[in-house]
């Protein structure tokens, strides 16, 4: 922007409105008063001195600048020139494609940190990069963001829906297409805070449903007996049998157990032994991580005695003696970690060989047998959260019918040992109610009234 005071130039000429200067190169120069009380020069669209080749041209742009004030339509050349390039921008953010706009959103939440001010796993990353290469770019791909609206994502989620799943190709559900849709909403939610669209499309994302269970599975179906995880054990090879009984009796996750080391078991006085949960095995990357599922995975749990000798002989015969040794080594006293892929392949051999377990059993149901037998010993909720290491109370109200089992026997020996005193009294000697009167009883119940 060039101001100046009205004070011209010999050379200028004075017009109705505004003046013109013929410049030594030859060219016209306009000069108006604006409504601030500055004197401007011509200016171009992007703030640039702008000179005319005839002094015709520049009457006639100054014509124009004194209709643009008389509308009330000006706005200081530098002022207008940052306003013009806002929208030039926006608008090319507005005609950006699917594919460029996810790039940049892959590369911002592995640069940024989350609201917690922690960085985003590497694993987690590369899961949504994975989501949006397999699924997302090939759906919309060249397509400009702006253009994905609500038609388009209900294609894409039928589309998704028709996936089978590799677990359980009987289910109505794949595990695909919540994942893939949440990704999806989080990339068009920033496009949104971006200015890229208006606003995010109103998606309403299907509920989490499990694809391992039949619709006819009860909720018992994948809890393995006390036997069962025997027979898990001796089927493992004994190098990497603790994983099993780290599963079911310690109710430890595949990654947390894999990333244990001897330095994470402390035997105490008393020949018992507190296990210390501080890190998992990334199977993405192979290396240890220190974040765990979330803060409540760090957590400190009571070695059951059923395996603490077995874990004592495991630690003599087969982790190395430094503190940082694996407790779960690929060889025998190494100090590399067996990987997620390798056990899941001797995972699958183990459970193929104990039959009876309920169909398609993973490595993570040891967990529910061990929490459910914790749950039917009266151990409270809070409790169930702390020793499996969930931070969502809504993960372990499944373990909710094993102590309301626990809690309806508690309370039939309480009636009984109530009507055995009252009987020796002498009182509370009405006759118990036959079948028929039960059924009258329970009818009755369900057909009166429900007072608010």
């Amino acid at each position: 922007m060039s101001t100046t005071r009205t004070a011209g130039s010999a050379a200028a000429k004075r017009e109705g409105w505004g003046s013109l200067r013929k410049l030594p190169s030859g060219r016209w120069q306009a000069r108006y008063p604006a409504p601030d009380g500055e004197t401007y020069t011509a200016r171009t669209d992007d703030d640039k001195p702008l000179t005319f080749l005839t002094k015709t041209d520049a009457r006639a742009w100054l014509a124009s600048m004194h209709t643009t004030i008389a509308r009330g339509e000006w706005e200081r050349p530098s002022a207008g020139a940052a306003r013009r390039r806002a929208e030039a921008a926006a608008e090319q953010a507005r005609s950006i494609s699917f594919s460029e706009y996810a790039d940049q959103w892959i590369a911002r939440i592995r640069a940024e940190p989350k609201k917690n001010g922690k960085r985003r796993a590497l694993g987690t990353v590369r899961s949504y990069k994975g989501k949006i290469d397999g699924y997302l770019v090939p759906e919309f791909g060249d397509l400009l963001v702006r253009e994905v609206d609500l038609e388009r994502i209900r294609a894409l989620t039928a589309r998704l829906d028709n996936i089978p799943s590799p677990l359980n190709p009987k289910s109505k559900f794949n595990g695909v297409t919540r994942p893939v849709l949440t990704v999806l909403m989080m990339i068009l939610r920033q496009a949104a805070r971006d200015g890229v669209i208006p606003a995010a499309p109103a998606v309403s994302l299907p509920r989490q449903e499990t694809v391992i269970k039949d619709d006819d599975a009860g909720t018992d179906d994948d809890v393995a007996t006390p036997d069962q995880v025997e027979a898990l054990y001796g089927a493992t090879p004994k190098q990497l049998a603790i994983m099993v009984l780290l599963a079911a009796w310690c109710q430890l996750r595949r990654a947390e157990c894999l990333g244990l080391q001897r330095r994470d078991i402390e035997w105490l006085d008393d020949g018992g032994a507190i296990l210390h949960v501080r890190r998992q095995l990334s199977a993405n990357t192979g290396d240890y991580s220190n974040e765990l599922k979330s803060e409540a995975g760090k957590r400190s749990l009571a070695v059951p005695k059923v395996m603490l000798n077995r874990l004592a002989s495991h630690l003599h015969e087969y982790v190395g003696a430094e503190a940082k040794a694996p407790l779960v080594p690929t060889n025998a006293r190494g100090s590399v970690p067996l990987s997620n892929t390798r056990w899941g392949y001797i995972w699958m051999d183990s459970r193929d060989a104990v039959p009876g377990l309920p169909p398609r059993f993973r490595f993570h149901d040891l967990r529910h047998a061990g929490l459910t037998i914790f749950a039917q010993e009266g151990a409270t909720l809070a409790e169930l959260m702390r020793r499996g290491g969930h931070s969502d109370i809504r993960v372990v109200l499944r373990y909710q019918h094993a102590t309301m089992a626990r809690d309806r026997e508690l309370a039939d020996r309480m009636s009984d040992r109530i009507e055995e005193r009252l009987h020796a009294r002498g009182v509370g000697d009405e006759p118990a109610l036959d079948g028929d009167e039960h059924l009258h009883i329970k009818e009755a119940s369900a057909n009166r009234e429900v007072m608010p």
